[in-house]
């Protein structure tokens, strides 16, 4: 029994690191999510501040991350496929779980809209394209779904270099804070994490060879990266405390340029902490939380909403570090046996419209979820 598929992802010709590193901020994320749920529902959160400052302290890297990482493997991808096949995985991958699971979700706000008053409404599906903040978390799916696709359009099209492309990004960054201003929408997203996608492809070359993972693992690196780190976060930390109607983005919106700081060198740190994992070869369950990174972010919020309704209101637990802890390793867990499942029983479509053969192949060699196991796991799925 492999309910998280764990053989087949350590059967693919992948980067341990990349994993790794996805993993390490998916559930930094959860985290974020998970405090935000327990919001607005009679817990005592003010006798634990430190849950909360835990959560902002660790915020500032860990969006413009995924970025980085999507942008490193961009020209790899192009080459290998090209454009058109380039934006049909990009379609296929991101933009239509974004659609999927953005409808699921909004349609079930609007259910609820009679028992919370959330105020949300049927123009909302529109909004998963046209302004996806107002719809919650799915605004990092369009936004990496549009850069991807941005990008991809100049490298190939208009033969821009990656050091052009970064400074195109510098110059969308510049004018995040009007698009902010002006209410730009998904714009608005795409002018903030560009150059970090920008930045991604114009390091690839150094952070996908293998031959510099000595550099990467060195000590005087690492020990820079964590006290700049430490700096900065306690810096910006208090700011982003301060009530105002920014909230958690209060230094990311009004000190832009220090945010991209502090996102660098978390990001930095980060990518440092997962060369170190992948040469010590540790803590390998975070490189199957990394590789499931997408699907967690689909479902997560709909899974821990789930799990608190039924701890607080049919068990009546109302101990928020114990909340805390199980709605946020609910969130990270659930999601990942949820992807396996669907495959396993044939709801691949809520996640992707094209059937992923090799890796249902897989599970049904591998006795997941009670399928008749083969004689011999095949490896015609290492390079799936």
């Amino acid at each position: 029994m492999d309910p998280f598929n764990a053989r087949f992802i350590r059967n693919q010709k992948r980067w341990p690191w990349i994993d790794y590193d996805k993993g390490i901020s998916i559930i930094l994320v959860a985290y974020g999510h998970c405090y935000e749920i327990l919001k607005d529902h009679g817990l005592a959160l003010d006798q634990y501040p430190v849950l909360n400052y835990i959560g902002v302290f660790l915020y500032g890297f860990r969006m413009p991350l995924f970025f980085i990482i999507s942008g490193l493997l961009i020209v790899k991808s192009l080459n290998k496929k090209g454009l058109k096949s380039y934006i049909g995985d990009r379609g296929n991958n991101i933009l239509y779980p974004l659609l999927m699971w953005g409808i699921i979700q909004v349609s079930l706000q609007i259910v609820m809209n009679r028992f919370t008053h959330n105020g949300y409404t049927p123009i909302d599906y529109l909004n998963l394209i046209i302004n996806p903040r107002r719809t919650g978390i799915f605004w990092y799916l369009n936004a990496l779904y549009c850069i991807g696709v941005i990008y991809s359009f100049l490298h190939t099209k208009l033969r821009l270099p990656s050091l052009t492309q970064f400074f195109f990004g510098v110059i969308l960054y510049a004018l995040f804070p009007l698009m902010y201003e002006l209410r730009a929408g998904l714009f608005t997203d795409i002018f903030e994490y560009y150059v970090f996608f920008a930045l991604g492809d114009l390091l690839s070359q150094v952070m996908l060879d293998d031959r510099k993972m000595q550099l990467f693992t060195s000590w005087k690196f690492f020990v820079p990266l964590l006290l700049a780190f430490i700096a900065i976060q306690y810096y910006c930390t208090p700011i982003n405390l301060q009530a105002s109607d920014f909230g958690i983005r209060n230094v990311e919106i009004n000190r832009h340029y220090l945010f991209f700081l502090q996102a660098l060198i978390g990001c930095a740190l980060s990518i440092n902490c997962s060369f170190f994992l992948q040469k010590l070869n540790i803590l390998n369950f975070l490189k199957i939380v990394g590789y499931h990174s997408l699907y967690i972010y689909c479902v997560q919020i709909i899974m821990m909403t789930v799990v608190r309704t039924m701890m607080m209101s049919i068990f009546h637990i109302t101990n928020v570090p114990l909340l805390v802890l199980v709605i946020w390793s609910a969130g990270i867990v659930l999601p990942i046996f949820f992807y396996n499942f669907c495959l396993r029983f044939n709801f691949w479509w809520l996640f992707s419209f094209r059937k992923p053969e090799k890796q249902i192949t897989w599970i049904k060699q591998a006795n997941l979820f009670g399928y008749t196991k083969s004689r011999s796991l095949t490896t015609d799925n290492k390079n799936a």
